[in-house]
Order: C-alpha cells, then sequence, then structure tokens
C-alpha cells in the first residue's frame, strides 16, 4: 500500500487514480493525524507527503510530521510533493530523510517513474547480501573492471542494485579512478542497456553553448546557426546519458540542467515545441560538490537531484593490492596492441608497482606501463624498465622540443603534436597540461576532441 497525504481533495483524487491505473494499492489522507493513525495501522510500503497544511506554506508542518514518520517507520521511503518556487523546502526534506521530491504540477510518467524506482531500490536494499567477485561477475557484466579489493566489490554490489532502476546516480573519486567505467557498467547492467551510452564532458561547454549542445538548435537559431543540431539530451533519448565533471559546470548552466532534470522536458533553441526525455543521468565529478554547495558554486536542489544514489570510488593507493592485476590487465591488451606475445609483468616489478603512489591512480598507472613498454626491448617488464628515464627510448630519434623543418608541419598539426606530448608528459593530469600550455580547461578540451586526442578514464 502507498499512502498519500495531501490536504487538497483534487491531488488526492488525481493521485488515486493515478496509482490505482499502474497497479498500485493506494490509501489517502489530508493531514498529520491522519497520516500518523494511517501508518500505525499499516505500515505502507511507500508515503506520498505534501510539505504544506496551513495557509502559510512555510513547509514547517510538513517537516514535522515526516519527521514524526520516520520516527515511526524509520524504513518507509517517503517522496515529497512541492511547488517549485518552494525547492529550497525540498532540500530540507531531503536533508531530514526522505528519499525523493516531485514538483508540483508534475507529469505523470516522471511520477510514476519515480516511485517506481524508490521502491525499487528499498527492495534491492533490504534484500541485499555481501557477495565476492565470482559471484558478481556471474551475475552482472562487470568484464572491464579490474580488481576484488573489497572497497571496490563494494561499488560493484551498489552497481548490481541500482543499475536495474533508473535512479540517478553521482559517482565520487579522484581523477583516473574508473569513474566512466562505471557508468557504462550502470549502463551496460540496466534495462537500456541496448540503448544509447552518450558521454558529455561538461568541463569542456561554456556557458555560452550549453544549450546548443544539450538541446540542440534549429537552423537559424542564432547567429552562425546554419544547420540544425541534435543535442547530446536527444541522442541520448531512451538510453543513459553520462555527465562528467559535473562539479565544473557553472551556475546559469545549472540551472537549466536542473529544468531537464526535474520535469524530463526540453525544448530545442529555436523551436519552441517542449519535448519529452525518457533516460537515465548519471553524473561524476572529481571534487566534493558538498562544499561547492556550502561555498554557494553549486546549487543545492541540483545536488539533492543528482545524488540520489553515490558511488565513492576508492583511490589506487587504498587498493594497492590491486596494482598488480591491473598491470597485467594493461600489460595483456599491449602484447596485441604493438604485436608482441611474449610481453609479462615481472613479480619484482608487480611488486615495485604495489609501493608506489600513482596520485594519478589507474590512468598514471595505465601511461606508467604503456610508456615503459614503448621504451624497453625486454620481454619480462622489471623495476629497472620501470625507473628507466621516459626519454631514453630508442624510437625517438629527435628531441622532443626540436623544431620542424619548416614545410614539413602545418601549425594544426605542430599544435596536436605538442598537445599530445604535454598530456603524455603530466601523464593524463588536463589540469596541469592546460596551465603549461596557458589555456583553460574548456579550450583544452576543445583542442582535445577537435584532435581526437583520448582524455576519458
Amino acid at each position: 500500500m502507498i499512502l498519500l497525504v495531501d490536504d487538497d481533495l483534487a491531488v488526492r483524487t488525481s493521485l488515486q487514480l493515478l496509482l490505482k491505473q499502474a497497479g498500485y494499492a493506494t490509501r489517502a489522507v489530508p493531514g498529520p493525524a491522519e497520516a500518523l493513525a494511517a501508518v500505525r495501522a499499516e505500515v505502507p510500503r511507500l508515503i506520498v507527503l505534501d510539505m504544506n497544511f496551513s495557509a502559510t506554506t512555510s513547509g514547517a508542518d510538513g517537516l514535522a510530521l515526516l519527521a514524526r514518520l520516520k520516527a515511526l517507520a524509520p524504513a518507509v521511503p517517503v517522496v515529497l510533493l512541492t511547488g517549485w518556487g518552494s525547492i529550497a523546502l525540498a532540500v530540507a526534506g531531503m536533508k531530514a530523510g526522505a528519499a525523493e521530491f516531485i514538483t508540483k504540477p508534475w507529469q505523470n510518467e516522471a511520477l510514476l517513474q519515480t516511485i517506481a524506482t524508490t521502491l525499487q531500490l528499498h527492495a534491492s536494499a533490504a534484500g541485499a547480501s555481501p557477495a565476492g567477485r565470482a559471484a558478481l561477475d556471474k551475475q552482472f557484466a562487470f568484464s572491464n573492471i579490474v580488481g576484488d579489493d573489497p572497497r571496490l566489490l563494494a561499488v560493484l554490489r551498489q552497481v548490481g542494485q541500482v543499475a536495474a532502476t533508473d535512479a540517478s546516480v553521482l559517482i565520487e573519486g579522484e581523477s583516473g579512478t574508473g569513474k566512466e567505467l562505471i557508468a557504462e557498467a550502470l549502463h551496460q547492467n540496466s534495462q537500456r542497456r541496448g540503448q544509447p551510452f552518450v558521454k558529455v564532458n561538461l568541463g569542456g561547454i561554456s556557458s555560452s553553448l550549453f544549450e546548443s549542445e544539450m538541446f540542440g538548435h534549429r537552423r537559424g537559431a542564432f547567429t552562425d546557426a546554419r544547420a540544425d543540431r541534435v543535442g547530446r539530451f536527444e541522442l541520448a533519448n531512451g538510453g543513459t546519458i553520462f555527465l562528467d565533471e559535473i562539479g565544473e559546470l557553472e551556475l546559469a548552466s545549472q540551472v537549466k540542467l536542473l529544468r531537464v532534470l526535474q520535469d524530463r522536458t526540453y525544448e530545442v533553441l529555436g523551436d519552441s515545441r517542449p519535448r519529452r526525455l525518457d533516460l537515465r543521468v548519471v553524473a561524476a565529478t572529481n571534487k566534493n560538490l558538498a562544499e561547492l554547495v556550502a561555498q554557494g558554486r553549486f546549487r543545492e536542489d541540483l545536488f539533492y537531484r543528482l545524488n540520489l544514489i553515490t558511488l565513492r570510488l576508492p583511490a589506487l593507493r587504498e587498493r594497492p593490492a590491486d596494482i598488480p592485476a591491473l598491470a597485467r590487465h594493461f600489460v595483456a591488451q599491449l602484447q596485441a596492441a604493438y604485436q608482441r606475445p611474449g610481453l609479462r609483468l615481472g613479480p619484482a616489478a608487480a611488486h615495485w608497482l604495489q609501493e608506489q603512489p600513482l596520485p594519478g591512480n589507474i590512468r598514471e598507472l595505465k601511461n606508467l606501463v604503456e610508456r615503459t613498454v614503448l621504451t624497453t626491448p625486454h620481454s619480462e617488464l622489471t623495476p629497472a624498465d620501470f625507473q628507466a628515464p621516459a626519454g631514453a627510448s630508442p624510437a625517438r630519434a629527435a628531441s622532443p622540443a626540436a623544431l620542424p623543418a619548416p614545410g614539413s608541419m602545418t601549425l594544426e598539426a605542430l599544435e596536436e603534436q605538442v598537445i599530445r606530448q604535454s598530456v603524455a608528459h603530466y601523464q593524463g593530469n588536463l589540469s596541469r597540461v592546460a596551465r603549461a600550455l596557458g589555456l583553460s580547461r574548456g579550450a583544452l578540451y576543445r583542442r582535445l576532441d577537435k584532435f581526437g586526442i583520448p582524455y576519458s578514464e
């Protein structure tokens, strides 16, 4: 049974009819006293709770009732109903233990999806039991993720629990920890696996281009809009959109993103017809969004909209036992790439790698292994091979700093070469690359995309 609590008879009637058509049993009550009595009589599966029961519309009575309901039935998820103008109130409710919030007027499909997702998550959490790596691999598609450290396995269990739902997921972790792989695992283990998985690096999209990139535009919508453009949201429709580096998004763009995530509708620039979205949103950041919220640099309402489920990836130094397996995985990939079937990681080298700090995490380890393979003729990699100077490659006849002969290379090709060398030199740390080249992060990302230089984790 789903308990509906709202003092408006029309709202209660509409919700009851909608949920009945969706196959849910419901009970509707008008106020706090009736809600508490209903929970005491029968513990519901879920509570849909309005935030105002008086003319003041302060929400204080709704928050007070939420606290009493959570004290009475702490395991029952609560979904809040609130007007768009009182999003701050909904955020306060999320802090007080609510599972999600829906704004009035609601979209029926979005409301039903929220209820279904919340119920699925609650059921998964209640029935969860620890599973080892072998058991997880039998049940889910995790072949691209290497390691069996308990911290990593805890994340994979969470992925398995929430993948089948449409819950928004926020992936936190340092640069290079594999956030994109986790996002792909969420998609591949979901019911949307046959639909698009669209990756968007928000750090490379300026505020002025955000609407065009994300929503698309019609020809003539603005100066230089010479042709129609399909936005990233439309490309991802039916599937999953991965919003990487969400912490880099400017405040003006955060407002536009929030409205899309809330209403699941958007408008193409130059076309006022609203369009519906059916997709799963996964976001990732290497920043502490809670701190950014406290500093006023990230919207609190967007933060709570994104982090219904939060996955925190451990740094590589927190799971050093996985380093040899990861290194062997990269060596196996390079055997085929460089046609060196006898290539292998020696035990001494594996032990040496475990002792390294590797602040760049998995990305740094991968770059270190590949650079070593390129610079050594040995089939069995030793610590000495990894410790050899980076410039010791016999394949490099000329100094990287040497300029090409006049007429042998275009300025654009020279720019690409310098960027590639800088990315390799700084082991994929794009912040350092941008500073070294005197570019903003956005400008660097645009050049990486232009030249097809990979920068994903």
